[in-house]
């Protein structure tokens, strides 16, 4: 069975901030319409490395990006290179390192800011480079390229939440708001997708420390939410998940064979 799949991953956004504030969501968990895990990111908790995992089901010790500062292609099979082996369609609205570690490496703005080459892995992209860029145009960038080039996986990424915590602290009003105003943003399009029968993921990379930080083993740092929405989820299942399972999982979804680490128990259905 193939199902279109969107990822979203709120960047920074740790377990309590996705628990307490995200009242729509939780609210369609209440209504049997989506369920809530618990993640805890793998080692070390930082952006880069985590775009890493989640999108090719490798550890940061094994893939090699252990630190933001590696500037190169993956050399792992990630979503998006299986996705566009199956001849299927690819998108993403996310931050610059996910087009460098996936399309071309270094970023260069003007090349590939936005990205419309079908040879790419990611072969539509709105890619940004600034931290601070606002979470409601991302939504948009992503919802635009949903409606405009039909992706059968989309990648939305947006830095928000993350900031609020490097500015503010994990123990802040800021960051705790921001993790509000995404339950908003996402109140905003899910209805919508759901509507039209995509299997959503919502997610984070890792979580965030009081000292405005990330990168060691904190609970704050390593525990983030994982929201599944759609038809093909089985919203009674207590399953563990472990990070490394979403990039078989999303394939699973989307109908592709792979090799990849997978959690059929929170599927409805056997693939």
């Amino acid at each position: 069975m193939r199902s279109k799949v969107i990822l979203v991953v709120v960047d920074g956004l740790g377990w309590q901030a996705g628990h307490d504030g995200m009242g729509y969501l939780q609210g369609l968990c209440e209504a049997g319409l989506a369920s809530l895990h618990q993640l805890r990111c793998e080692l070390p908790s930082l952006s880069r490395p985590l775009y890493e995992c989640i999108l090719t089901g490798v550890t940061p010790i094994a893939s090699g990006v252990v630190h933001n500062d590696v500037v190169r292609l993956s050399t792992e099979q990630s979503i998006f290179s299986l996705a566009h082996a199956a001849g299927l369609r690819t998108a993403a609205a996310a931050y610059h390192w996910i087009s460098e570690l996936y399309n071309r490496a270094p970023y260069d703005a003007v090349r590939d800011r936005l990205t419309d080459d079908e040879s790419l892995p990611i072969q539509h992209g709105l890619f940004y480079h600034l931290d601070h860029y606002p979470d409601d145009h991302l939504y948009i960038d992503g919802e635009l390229l949903r409606r405009r080039h039909d992706p059968d996986f989309l990648l939305i990424h947006p830095m928000g939440v993350d900031d609020a915590g490097h500015r503010f602290g994990g123990d802040s009003t800021e960051y705790r708001n921001a993790a509000r105003y995404h339950d908003k943003l996402l109140s905003q399009y899910l209805p919508q997708w759901l509507a039209e029968d995509y299997q959503v993921l919502v997610t984070s990379d890792h979580g965030m420390n009081a000292d405005h930080s990330h990168g060691g083993i904190l609970p704050e740092e390593r525990l983030v939410p994982l929201y599944l929405l759609g038809s093909r989820f089985n919203h009674a299942s207590t399953a563990r998940v472990r990070q490394v399972e979403l990039c078989g999982l999303m394939a699973s979804l989307l109908g592709i064979p792979h090799s990849k680490p997978d959690n059929q128990a929170v599927l409805g259905q056997p693939d």
